[in-house]
Parts: C-alpha cells; structure tokens; sequence
C-alpha cells in the first residue's frame, strides 16, 4: 500500500463533529502496512462483544477532538501510542445498519507507524491481530455471522482467525478504495 498516494485520496484531518459520537483507528505499521485489528472482549450487554473490530470508541468529555479519542482508545485497548504516528487523514463517517440501539456515529482516522510496535491488550480487546492491509482485498468473502441473536450471511474479511464483518468491514472497504484497489465484487 503506498502511504503517500493513500494519503492524498483521504480526507484531510478532523472535520466538523456534529453528531459523531466515536472514532476508530486504522493503524498501519512497517514496510508492509500491517493493519491492527483487535478481537474486542466478552463483555454482558455489548452487542459487538467478541467481534474483531478496529481499536477506538466512544468520544469522552475530555477529548479535545475525535482524534484524540481515536488516540486514546487504541491505547487503552492495545497499549499503542499513536502521539507520534503519522496520521494521514479520515475516512467518511459510517454508522450501523441495524436499527437496534446504541445509535453511534464513527469518525474512521488512518495513523501510520514506521514499525510494527509491541500489543498489550487492555481490559476492552480479549486479543489482536497484525495483517497486511494489502491482503484484505483476497480475503474478502462472506461468513455466517450472530447478529443480534440472528444467524446471517454477511459480507466479510477473512483474515486468519478473524471474521470482520459489519461496520469494520465497511471501514475496511473504504480504505481499499482509498488505496486504489479494485472493487470487492
């Protein structure tokens, strides 16, 4: 993935942030733009318990911006420091198709890191996983997701023993766009 020309197809910086709620981090790392993905952990009540998703959450009164969020809660999910990374801009803002609640707006933010640093799961991320951004486009398929307490067929990145599905796989397919890479069909 060529950082730079993927720089320039992203959105610059913050952007206005009305009504986004959350910001997520797309963090890409080393030569061969290694992604994080976290396996989020099994917690009562939260409908995206044990799902792989990208490290963030929900904005905290503290924040200054969404980007400080997206900062903050990759590293009380992973224990990786984006203060020095690169950021490269942002993704649209995605927000869930179902219409059960909670209703929340996510801000996508793209960081880079000239290596690959250390994970230390936090109490919110039960595992991770490094994959390279450029193979996402050869495992995109479909996979037999719990939704809500329905079984569905939903499109997906089969990326080892993950299964990014949803909101993530939306993220993730705007980042290929972004890069240029050929439509998921």
């Amino acid at each position: 993935m060529d950082l730079e020309a993927l720089s320039k197809s992203l959105l610059p910086g913050e952007g206005p942030p009305e009504g986004v709620s959350a910001a997520v981090a797309l963090v890409l790392a080393g030569e061969d733009c290694d992604l994080l993905l976290i396996e989020r952990a099994k917690r009562e009540g939260d409908r995206w318990s044990g799902h792989a998703a990208l490290p963030g959450g929900r904005r905290q009164s503290g924040d200054a911006d969404l980007i400080e969020t997206a900062r903050r809660e990759t590293l009380e999910e992973t224990g990786v420091d984006l203060a020095r990374a690169r950021l490269l801009g942002r993704l649209a803002d995605v927000e869930p198709l179902s219409r059960r609640p909670p209703r929340v707006t996510v801000r996508p933010f793209v960081f880079a890191l000239p290596f690959r640093p250390p994970v230390a799961a936090g109490p919110e991320a039960a595992g991770h996983l490094w994959f390279c951004a450029d193979r996402l486009r050869d495992c995109a398929g479909e996979a037999d997701v719990l939704d809500g307490g329905e079984h569905r067929r939903m499109p997906a990145f089969l990326c080892g023993s993950y299964v990014v599905w949803g909101m993530t796989f939306r993220i993730l397919s705007q980042l290929l766009d972004a890069a240029g890479a050929p439509p998921i069909s």
